[in-house]
């Protein structure tokens, strides 16, 4: 009795100092699959960020990287992730519709992500419904680029739509091959160094998609309200210290905004609703 009393003596405070010991935030992150980011640098870039909201919520933060979209689709709809950046539109606004995610901010500077629809120089199309088009290629089928130009599609040619061969490359940068070499008509895509280094060289953009907002940051419902405005409050203001604007140049973005969830929440029915 003697011995267990002594045991219970020696084990009971390392138990009660495991149970005090607050669980770990985990913060997704994705960036995208069109573009070539390693995860290992999607991490250092987050560092100092992650270690900001330690200190700012008190426990500890932990990154991981979400690299495959339809697994951080499951892990969303699970509530997996307390916070979570995420790059393509459409799931993050799943996230919000289905899975009760709540919006904490948007990305200054990609409020307006467009998909431009390239085509060579001598190309004499008038719009997206000239008959000649038949293929269009464009990124990764799963990809906000391919969801964004689907639902020009479909806007633009209605049923007829169904009748266009979609062809798809992983990259964004590989679109205008696809089209000097005649693999589509028409290449769609997003990004604005390919889309300038293919104008610079003669190529013409035919139609622009309306715009989208993209990389959101979202909080799972599990997440304290009192962290979650901790959380807000945090991104909302990166921009107003040099400090702030130093993590920020890190990341590449110039800050971060508030934007209505309902009219984000429409957007993406608009996605989904596409053929």
């Amino acid at each position: 009795m003697y011995k267990i009393g002594l045991f219970l003596f020696a084990v009971l405070p390392a138990l009660g100092l495991a149970q005090s010991q607050p669980q770990p935030l985990v913060f997704g992150i994705n960036e995208g699959v069109t573009y070539r980011i390693a995860a290992s640098e999607v991490r250092e870039r987050y560092r100092e960020i992650a270690d900001d909201l330690t200190k700012l919520l008190k426990r500890p933060v932990r990154v991981e990287y979400m690299e495959e979209y339809v697994q951080m689709g499951k892990d969303l709809d699970a509530a997996r992730y307390d916070l979570a950046y995420v790059h393509p539109a459409h799931y993050a606004i799943r996230a919000i519709d289905k899975a009760h995610y709540r919006l904490v901010a948007v990305t200054k500077g990609y409020t307006e992500y467009r998909a431009s629809f390239l085509v060579r120089s001598d190309a004499t199309y008038a719009s997206l419904a000239d008959p000649r088009i038949q293929q269009v290629g464009m990124p990764d089928a799963d990809s906000i680029t391919a969801w964004i130009v689907r639902a020009t599609l479909r806007d633009a040619l209605g049923p007829k739509a169904k009748a266009l061969r979609l062809r798809y490359t992983r990259y964004q940068d590989a679109v205008p091959f696809m089209v000097d070499y005649g693999f589509a008509e028409v290449g769609a895509t997003a990004a604005s160094a390919v889309i300038k280094e293919y104008t610079d060289k003669g190529g013409k953009v035919l139609v622009k998609s309306k715009p989208v907002p993209i990389k959101q940051l979202i909080a799972s419902s599990n997440l304290p309200a009192q962290d979650l405005a901790h959380i807000q409050q945090y991104f909302l203001t990166l921009e107003n210290t040099d400090e702030g604007q130093r993590r920020l140049a890190k990341l590449g973005y110039k800050g971060f905004a508030t934007f209505d969830e309902r009219q984000l929440v429409e957007i993406g029915r608009w996605l989904d609703a596409a053929p």
